[in-house]
Order: C-alpha cells, then sequence, then structure tokens
C-alpha cells in the first residue's frame, strides 16, 4: 500500500483550489502501481505573523484535508470532508490486487537488465 501524510493546503500565491489536481495525482500512482492507496492530510487554518525571523512576512493557509483511500486502479473507496477530522477505513483482496497486477503487465514486462546502458553517463 502506497502511504502519503501529506500538510498542502491552499495556494499562498495562486487563487486556485489546488485540491482535485492534488487527488487526481495521487490517484494515478495508485493506479500506476497497481496498489492501494491512503493520503492523510491535515486540516485547519496556519497564520504566520510578520517577524524578524521570516523577514516581517506574513501569510494564511488552509489546509483542506480532504485525506482519501483508493483502491489498486486508483478509484476513491473512501473520502475524507475540507474541514472534519476522519478515520477512514478499507479493505482490499491481496490476491485479487497481485492478479491485477500479472494482468496488467507494468511490472511482468519490465527489463531491468537494461536499465543501465540509460542510465549511464
Amino acid at each position: 500500500m502506497l502511504l502519503f501524510p501529506t500538510a498542502i493546503g491552499s495556494e499562498p500565491i495562486l487563487s486556485c483550489d489546488s485540491m482535485p489536481h492534488w487527488r487526481r495525482c495521487m490517484q494515478g500512482h495508485a493506479a500506476a502501481n497497481i496498489m492501494p492507496l491512503a493520503a492523510a492530510n491535515r486540516i485547519g487554518l496556519e497564520t504566520v505573523a510578520p517577524c524578524k525571523e521570516n523577514g516581517g512576512q506574513s501569510s494564511v493557509l488552509r489546509f483542506y484535508g480532504s485525506s482519501f483511500i483508493t483502491d489498486d486502479t486508483g478509484e476513491l473507496v473512501s473520502s475524507a470532508g475540507r474541514e472534519e477530522q476522519t478515520v477512514l477505513l478499507a479493505s482490499f483482496d491481496l490476491d485479487l490486487i497481485a492478479e491485477n497486477r500479472l494482468n496488467w503487465g507494468f511490472y511482468r514486462d519490465r527489463r531491468p537488465e537494461f536499465y543501465g546502458s540509460i542510465a549511464e553517463i
């Protein structure tokens, strides 16, 4: 299982909601590796007041929570909200995941004996 503990929230410079993009990227990791994924993200507001140590800058960051679990195809199986603490649980059939991994061939068809030549300087 892929585990991603994160602390991601509102973008300090851009005025956009990056949560959907963050989630889709993580779902892609699950699908590409053919394994379930759990992403735990922080919630709440963090305010930084100007001080000498930060060069007199101030900022506010709202962490968007939205923790989730996917199956081995990247499909969401459990999801949390943006502001509440939540415990997410999921069960997976490991034999079925192993069979899926063999059927897809992402790992079956790898040829690591050839990696050396592309990594040479």
